[in-house]
């Protein structure tokens, strides 16, 4: 078998106690934020996503209407101009 060296650290165990806690704490730290980060990023993109399908069905409704109102008016105006052909004509 292989023998581990005794002390594989040179400084004292009360300070590698205090600094590994420390790292790891540090550690702990940087991924809760991370997490939360993502979190907030998620929840951004739902909405945004959710805003965007809105805005494009009111877009496509509003498109749809406008066409309905243009294939008004042309009858409209071709009903007007109808009678006035008819008079030419006759």
């Amino acid at each position: 078998m292989a023998q581990e060296p005794e002390n594989r650290y040179s400084s004292p165990p009360r300070k590698l106690i205090r600094f590994f806690e420390k790292s790891r704490d540090q550690w702990k730290t940087k991924c809760q934020r991370a997490k939360a980060m993502v979190k907030r990023l998620q929840n951004r993109v739902r909405f945004l996503e959710k805003s965007k399908a809105q805005w494009k069905s009111k877009a496509q409704a509003l498109e749809k209407e406008n066409a309905q109102l243009k294939a008004q008016a042309r009858q409209e105006a071709l009903q007007r101009e109808a009678p006035i052909v008819l008079k030419k004509n006759s």
